[in-house]
């Protein structure tokens, strides 16, 4: 089934249209970020370090860089020396037309360059800086490397994550930026909306492990409440039971969450096990979490008797919350995803088209518009150059000292 096809509209606008972003940041957190401010019309400007930009242009599938293009879409691309005579001085130029600044460089770095937020909040009242780091700008690990794989690790998530028994388990995609992208997202329009009633702009500090911390749930209230560690329990749950993934007999896979009362009912019911109501230890959901293990032998056994097709259409009649195991290519051939344009299938210069998440959330009044497919490494550096006031004789000179370069 063919992804729903949709054009870029360079000159559609969205809600923030006229909020100009400089970005600095490398990787996924800031570029998720950038990201959803792009997505809904702001002019986001990577900054990307010469010669080979963004370290996420590096990571490629089948020689394509997939990444940069899901994440770098409804963006413009200025190509810079960092280390070169000058680049402080149009990095500080273009820093001054900004709404907002994004920067993921270790704490002290910005200061060390001779753009200390504080000095560029100073001479710009109104921006906005969010700095990203892997544990904030203070604390003894404040100057600590920041890659997700370390807050995830000290965080709890993988102390929690993994099978009853096993050993801790890592994401296998990079869970703590996203997150924390999602909340430097928010934390900027925060500040935005605090800009608009005040004129004062601010600094933001978002480091990796809050964030992924503030989703593991009441985890330090839970152990100053009994001060032991919960056991990883794989696809099980502390909180709720029956809740597993469980093998159908034609070896496909149903998840099962019955985290209400009387979803469990149902489950036991339609199972035809309902003298476990009676039985005090699966009457309650505390009761069943403490039992889990016989719980899921009993559910678990009767949905190995069935086929996926026939364990669904019989949970979906009786409203259980169930659904099955979707890989990629499920996905591509699911109606759902299609109808609802979960996945759109955009012009690329590589592939011919390139099937990329459409924008989230869907606003009502203000849908977010697929303007431009992520740029090119340079693409935009003599528009943008231009934009700030320099002269056909300064970006010439600049690019011919190597200062900045263009897309060829």
């Amino acid at each position: 089934m063919a992804w729903t096809e949709q054009d870029f509209a360079p000159t559609a606008q969205g809600p923030l249209a006229g909020i100009r972003v400089v970005d600095l940041s490398r990787l996924v957190a800031g570029n998720m970020t950038s990201l959803q401010l792009g997505d809904h019309g702001a002019d986001v400007i990577k900054v990307e370090p010469l010669p080979d930009g963004d370290p996420l242009r590096a990571w490629r599938r089948a020689d394509i860089t997939t990444f940069w293009k899901t994440y770098c879409r409804n963006k413009r691309s200025i190509a810079l020396d960092f280390r070169a005579e000058g680049s402080v001085d149009l990095l500080r130029r273009l820093i001054m037309t900004a709404d907002v600044l994004i920067e993921n460089f270790r704490p002290g770095t910005m200061e060390e360059m001779g753009l200390d937020p504080k000095d560029l909040l100073a001479a710009s009242p109104g921006l906005v800086v969010l700095r990203v780091s892997g544990f904030g700008q203070t604390g003894p690990y404040g100057q600590r490397p920041g890659f997700g794989t370390l807050v995830e690790a000290m965080s709890g998530f993988a102390a929690r994550n993994g099978e009853e028994g096993g050993d801790p388990l890592l994401p296998p995609l990079a869970l703590a930026d996203m997150i924390s992208g999602l909340y430097g997202a928010f934390g900027i329009m925060t500040a935005l909306h605090h800009r608009a009633a005040t004129g004062k702009g601010q600094i933001i500090d978002l480091s990796l492990l809050e964030p992924i911390v503030s989703v593991l749930g009441p985890e330090a209230a839970d152990f100053a409440l009994t001060q032991t560690v919960k056991p990883r329990v794989g696809n099980g749950s502390h909180t709720s039971s029956p809740r597993n993934v469980y093998r159908t007999r034609d070896n496909e896979f149903v998840a099962l969450s019955a985290s209400m009362q009387r979803m469990a009912e149902r489950v036991f019911k339609i199972i035809g096990r309902e003298d476990m109501l009676s039985d005090p230890r699966f009457a309650t959901n505390p009761a069943r979490v403490k039992h889990r293990e016989e719980v899921d032998r009993v559910v678990g056994g009767w949905i190995a008797e069935h086929d996926r097709a026939e364990v669904l259409a019989m949970f979906e009649k009786a409203s259980i919350t169930a659904a099955p195991i979707f890989d990629a290519k499920d996905i591509a051939a699911d109606p759902h995803f299609h109808e609802r344009g979960v996945i759109v299938s955009v012009p690329d210069e590589e592939m011919g088209r390139i099937p990329i998440h459409a924008p989230i959330p869907r606003l009502s009044a203000t849908p977010a518009p697929l303007r431009f497919a992520a740029p090119k490494l340079g693409e935009h550096t003599r528009d943008v150059l231009a934009e700030v006031g320099a002269s056909d004789e300064e970006i010439a000179g600049a690019l011919a000292s190597g200062l900045v370069a263009e897309a060829s």
